[in-house]
């Protein structure tokens, strides 16, 4: 897994952390990959595939018309893109 490494955190910065995360019980870097995460992977944001399985559920697809969509697909490999 990578590192990072920030410097020249103000010190009222690095008191929050240190005291955000002594509410939550974890250790200063943990709270930081807490803080990353969460700046990165907003809990709103909208995953097509989720969405698209929950219109199915909702109009009742049956396995023969989801079956359907399932055999569009293209599953060759993508040619390599040529520059010249």
């Amino acid at each position: 897994m990578p590192s990072v490494t920030v410097r020249n955190v103000p010190d009222e910065v690095h008191r929050a952390i240190r005291v955000r995360a002594a509410q939550h019980g974890r250790s200063i870097e943990a709270e930081m990959r807490d803080i990353l995460e969460s700046a990165v992977k907003p809990q709103g944001r909208v995953k097509l595939g989720s969405m698209l399985a929950e219109i199915g559920r909702k109009v009742r697809l049956t396995e023969e018309e989801f079956a359907v969509f399932e055999g569009v697909r293209d599953k060759t490999p993508a040619r390599a893109a040529s520059f010249e």
